[in-house]
């Protein structure tokens, strides 16, 4: 349990964290919306990849919910800090619920499918935003970098349920009943949300929320020595990563247990839960610096082991391990709040959050598109040395001794 571990000196504990009412109505609806997500997305990669048999295809359903972002974050993206965060949150929850409906009701051949999940997550990126950077408002201090410890942990955490209920959901009921119970996850998490969630204000008022505002902001942000070097340790190697997360379904059909799907997608998830938990709850906040350039490369090293073609279980403890090294964001995070202006909080945490979803996105097609053509065991493996070099091209920002 988590109030029987120790915690490190100096920090901030889970107890003083959910002791903030706001924050746990935050987490609940973040909670319901993963659980959701995790439902949709395992059921069109399965509906999609059985329908085709195309790796490609899998992958890009695995990518819609991601991709949305690139469009979404140059687009959009300013209305963040221009509109109420709950207004925002409240209505895309409703918007997909609608989605998942359709989807449900199998109105749609694949392609429209692939389509409608793309253009409905467009405003995924400004709720998003709106959601993350309401966080500080309700948390300061180490409690602020705890609080993201705990949204990573539901990430990891709400995954490892989603993946393996959505599986057995999947031969109980078919995909269909799994897209309905995400439309009923996304009305729960909207109902939270109006009913318990206080009306913050806008962060900005006045002038135009446009896409001229959006790239000139994003502009001003990257322009940020200090805030580049940060963006970039944050995005490129878990996107890499993920890479290899875009060919696990058909990496499970070629092992010969195609149900192994979802715990493959399990394992990654419960080690993100096991790091974030262990070095948020444990590890000093200037230890947790030292420990960012190790942990980042523990990203992409497990997934060497995947070159011989490993056995499902096996094949799950090295992704697992690769899951645990996302904890190295904790050493970052209030680094970035630090480095932003206050007034442009959201739209910098959608930046962020549209780097990395939209890389993320790119990198599982482009691992699916690999799959066309080569095993999909070695297409994780190259996704770990991408993930690994990409670790140690940003070790000058991970290390707590030369900063950006």
């Amino acid at each position: 349990m988590l109030s029987a571990m120790i915690p490190a000196p100096g920090s901030a504990t889970y107890r003083e964290v959910f002791a903030v009412g706001q924050f746990r109505v935050l987490f609940g609806s973040y909670t319901l919306f993963l659980a959701g997500e995790t439902v949709r997305t395992l059921a069109l990669s399965v509906t999609v990849y059985a329908a085709t048999g195309s790796p490609l295809l899998s992958a890009l359903a695995y990518a819609a919910g991601f991709l949305p972002y690139a469009v979404g974050g140059t687009l959009l993206l300013a209305l963040a800090d221009r509109l109420p965060p709950r207004t925002v949150m409240i209505g895309y929850e409703v918007l997909r619920a609608a989605v998942s409906a359709v989807l449900a009701a199998g109105l749609l051949p694949v392609p429209g499918m692939l389509a409608l999940v793309f253009v409905t997550g467009l405003p995924s990126a400004v709720a998003s935003a709106a959601r993350t950077a309401l966080l500080p408002d309700l948390l300061d201090g180490d409690r602020y970098v705890l609080g993201r410890a705990v949204f990573s942990m539901a990430a990891g955490g709400t995954q490892v349920l989603g993946f393996a209920a959505g599986g057995l959901l999947i031969a109980a009921a078919g995909a269909p009943g799994a897209l309905w119970i995400t439309a009923a996850t996304c009305l729960a998490s909207a109902g939270l949300l109006r009913l318990r969630l206080a009306d913050h204000p806008r962060r900005r008022t006045g002038g135009a929320a446009g896409a001229g505002e959006t790239w000139r902001v994003n502009r001003e942000l990257l322009g940020r020595p200090a805030v580049r070097g940060l963006l970039l340790a944050h995005w490129a190697a878990p996107a890499l990563m993920v890479g290899a997360e875009g060919v696990l379904v058909p990496y499970a059909a070629r092992a010969g247990a195609p149900d192994a799907a979802g715990p493959l997608f399990a394992a990654v998830a419960a080690g993100m839960f096991a790091g974030n938990l262990i070095v948020g709850r444990l590890v000093r906040p200037a230890d947790r610096e030292r420990l960012a350039g190790p942990l980042a490369l523990a990203l992409g090293v497990p997934l060497l082991g995947f070159a011989p073609g490993p056995a499902p279980g096996y094949a799950a403890v090295l992704l697992a391990v690769s899951g645990f090294g996302v904890a190295y964001q904790l050493a970052l995070a209030r680094r970035f709040l630090d480095a932003v202006p206050e007034t442009r909080r959201g739209q910098a945490f959608g930046l962020l959050l549209t780097g990395t979803m939209t890389l993320q996105g790119l990198a599982a097609a482009a691992g699916g598109a690999l799959g066309e053509v080569a095993d999909p065991g070695l297409v994780v493996t190259l996704a770990g040395a991408a993930s690994a070099t990409a670790a140690l091209l940003s070790w000058r920002t991970l290390s707590p001794s030369r900063r950006p």
